[in-house]
């Protein structure tokens, strides 16, 4: 399949002023970095190759950020002399502290340890870690760890960046160094061994083995027949009813006698599988609004391939957001509509919203944004992961590959909790010999797709670097657009342990909106925050309202004044939907709309949710 020709997504710079002025387009990613050098094309490419070639052997870390970071960091600190002796003090006193206890010299009666281990670190939980030798393992690890805080905080002068990116450096090799990954310091790991006279070790090593041949041959381990798309998974009925080179759009069938005369079309993230919202059915969002009387639809998208390179980040707009629109109103003719996005489905869903009401398409009915950002000036750790330097790298690995590898991408949302995604699984699967319990989730996150080179660079430079979206500066088809022309209502939804869209972040978009809008923040992650069903144990959300009239809050002082309420957002927002929808119900619409072109092509959930 050949890529589509796609527009080119503009962008708009300044003048020396600052005022906007004509639109420039984004050069394509395949185009030489300095265009004026083209004679010099063919050195261009022998730098992108080795720089690609590098990439590779780094999973697209590029060692030039890195190297840049600790020199900015470490300057600074060698011309701060008091931080020096600071740090020189904490040491000292930590070695005191980790003394006293280990000869019981400290002041209370129960020697409590002087060093506990982080909020949500599971490292230690094991009670062996309680006795000597090994409370003392625990502890020196601890002490070294607070140290190393201390030592990467900010030293005036540093850019924010440097320090960032040297702390979590840090943090990246203590994890590596921590006593609870050798099987000669974790009383757990030496318990079971006994226990199964080295069994584990055993077990771990072909677990181990299975994990490298995986690596090298570049496949996944199949699931297990307890989960399968179709059948318990991406299971609520519905037809394929339109598909081009880049989506199909499902339709829904409807599970009431009535439905609301409005429909909801949920655009997901292209770099997962759509089915994390339709998953198993007692916690499938899409089941849910259907049962609730919604008519639903949903993009799957295409799993691109090295031959759609060349794909932008406005042809995911056209073929996918702009294409399910149209063809939802000949379905529903005269008829607004309910959208939804989902991360970067979010993302692009309020680029479309911008771009019809620049453009007077007034079909929106409400715009639901689910854990997207729409400013990225506070986009969380993943900026860790993005200067100029990086950039190049990614880049230039992306254009050897053409696309993005699933696997490199999952890499860098691993290392942002490397002490549980990465080492705790080690230990578990090769230390304990334990095998990973098989979860729907889990087997959702393994099947994740790739991403287009030119769509990826666009995305990242436009959005992540420059961040045009919301200074005002990016364009679509040559003109600029901005979120603040958007009339129809908004309801947010943000989580409260997003790694990957921090809540702050996400509420950003009520600085520059100007419609009535609804901000939830909602117990959990990016994942799990968003998969609250009725009925799930433990859950809270915090939910409040602002009209066109009223002032600008900070999210801190928006959470302060917001108590949170036990139960699930999905009532909050069913209902709010039905707010924002006609007051009748109407008969369930036809499936698809065969005179207009659109006749059911195969049932839910389609072939590119099978795409590999």
């Amino acid at each position: 399949m050949t890529a589509p020709k796609s527009s080119e997504t503009a962008q708009t710079p300044t003048t020396r002023a600052g005022t906007p002025n004509v639109p420039a387009i984004i050069e394509p990613a395949s185009a030489p970095p300095n265009g004026h050098r083209s004679h010099q094309h063919s050195y261009e490419t022998l730098d992108r190759a080795s720089r690609a070639l590098t990439a590779r052997l780094t999973n697209g870390v590029s060692p030039n950020a890195a190297g840049a970071a600790f020199s900015d960091f470490m300057l600074h600190l060698s011309r701060a002399p008091g931080r020096q002796i600071e740090l020189a003090e904490r040491a000292q006193q930590n070695l005191i502290k980790l003394f006293l206890h280990a000869t019981g010299l400290t002041s209370t009666i129960e020697n409590r340890p002087p060093f506990e281990p982080k909020p949500g670190d599971r490292r230690f939980d094991h009670e062996g870690w309680q006795k000597p030798p090994f409370s003392l393992f625990k502890q020196y690890f601890l002490a070294s760890q607070d140290w190393w805080d201390t030592a990467t905080e900010e030293v005036r002068g540093t850019r924010r960046r440097s320090t960032d990116r040297v702390g979590f450096i840090t943090r990246q090799m203590l994890d590596v160094m921590s006593p609870s990954n050798s099987p000669f310091l974790n009383p757990e790991i030496l318990a079971k061994t006994m226990e199964t006279g080295g069994m584990n070790l055993y077990e771990g090593s072909r677990h181990f083995a299975d994990d490298i041949m995986r690596q090298f041959t570049h496949t996944r381990a199949e699931p297990s027949a307890e989960y399968e798309v179709g059948r318990n998974l991406a299971c609520t009925p519905g037809q394929v009813i339109y598909r081009n080179e880049l989506c199909e759009l499902i339709q829904y069938s409807p599970q009431t006698d009535k439905v609301q005369a409005e429909p909801i079309l949920i655009v997901p993230a292209w770099i997962m599988k759509y089915y994390i919202l339709d998953l198993s059915p007692e916690n499938s969002l899409i089941r849910y609004l259907v049962s609730q009387g919604f008519t639903v639809f949903t993009i799957s998208w295409h799993n691109p391939s090295a031959d759609e390179r060349d794909l932008s980040l406005d042809d995911y707009r056209r073929l996918g957001v702009m294409a399910a629109l149209d063809a939802i109103s000949k379905i529903f003719p005269g008829t607004k509509i309910h959208a939804c996005g989902y991360c970067l489905g979010g993302t692009i869903l309020s680029i479309a919203a911008a771009t019809m009401a620049r453009d007077n398409d007034d079909r929106l009915a409400s715009v639901t944004l689910l854990a997207a950002q729409t400013d990225f000036t506070e986009a969380g750790e993943l900026m860790l992961f993005l200067d100029e330097s990086q950039l190049a790298f990614l880049e230039d690995m992306m254009w050897d590959q053409g696309y993005l590898d699933q696997e490199q991408m999952a890499g860098a949302f691993r290392a942002l909790r490397a002490e549980d995604l990465i080492w705790t699984r080690a230990v578990r699967r090769y230390l304990l010999g334990q095998d990973e319990e098989e979860f729907d989730i889990s087997v959702w996150n393994s099947d994740s797709t790739r991403m287009p080179y030119r769509m990826h660079s666009e995305y990242l430079r436009g959005l992540f670097l420059e961040n045009r979206l919301t200074s005002g500066r990016f364009a679509v088809e040559g003109r600029v657009i901005a979120l603040k022309d958007i009339n129809a209502p908004f309801f947010i939804i943000g989580t409260e342990m997003d790694h990957i869209a921090p809540w702050r972040s996400v509420y950003k978009t009520t600085l520059f909106t100007d419609s009535e809008l609804t901000f939830v923040l909602t117990k959990g992650g990016h994942n799990g925050g968003i998969l609250s069903e009725p009925g799930h144990r433990g859950r809270h959300y915090r939910i409040g309202h602002r009209t066109p009239e009223k002032l600008y809050l900070d999210p801190d002082t928006w959470a302060e004044r917001h108590p949170p309420k036990e139960g699930s957002w999905w009532v909050e927002w069913g209902n709010w939907l039905r707010e924002k929808s006609s007051p009748e119900m109407v008969a369930p619409p036809a499936m698809g709309a065969p005179d207009e072109g659109l006749s059911p092509l195969v049932a839910a959930p389609g072939t590119y949710i099978f795409q590999s």
